[in-house]
């Protein structure tokens, strides 16, 4: 008979979302960090543990020919939510550069923040007046996706804190390839 491990509630917490250093699994995913690895790779998913930064998450394995088991589901972004990421992440780059807060490891950012961020990277042609009317709901679809996560709300604003995963799911790559793309998109619709 199979026994319940004392790492199993670790790993469906890994497979549902990202772990934070203040969960209640976060020990039994340092503990027993290896055997969580090898019931994974079985299952071609790899154990991410980014102690410095305080989370942990499980990605696929990609074989030799660049394939993978397809386990997790890849999903299409909008480009208003690819907009948002990019800003996310250049504005956690630009902390973790420049720390303007010595005592703080967190980048908190408001949602009028964000807006004003989003607005320098739309093309002169793009729809403004759509995107304001539907950019809070963009901005939610970032939290749904574990990017930002509300600290506080109200006087007309919210503030959130970025996660750090983020470093992880868009790289500096994805940063050059998006400005990339977007000098191409800006150019071809003038």
């Amino acid at each position: 008979m199979n026994e319940i491990k004392p790492y199993s509630k670790a790993i469906v917490l890994l497979l549902k979302k990202t772990v934070e250093s203040n969960s209640l699994e976060w020990n039994n995913i340092l503990r027993y960090q290896s055997d969580i690895q090898e019931y994974l790779s079985v299952i071609g998913l790899e154990l991410v543990i980014k102690k410095d930064e305080g989370f942990a998450y499980v990605k696929q394995i990609v074989m030799e020919d660049d394939s993978t088991l397809s386990l997790v589901q890849r999903r299409q972004l909008t480009f208003e939510v690819s907009i948002i990421l990019v800003v996310l992440r250049q504005l956690l780059e630009d902390f973790d550069n420049n720390p303007t807060d010595t005592h703080s490891t967190e980048r908190f950012v408001s949602a009028n923040e964000i807006k004003d961020e989003v607005r320098l990277f739309l093309p002169e042609k793009y729809n403004k007046v759509k995107l304001e009317k539907d950019l809070d709901t963009h901005i939610q679809s970032v939290v749904k996706l574990g990017f930002l996560k509300e600290v506080w709300n109200g006087n007309n604003d919210t503030r959130y804190v970025i996660h750090r995963i983020i470093k992880e799911k868009v790289t500096l790559d994805d940063l050059d390839l998006f400005r990339q793309k977007l000098a191409e998109y800006v150019g071809g619709t003038r």
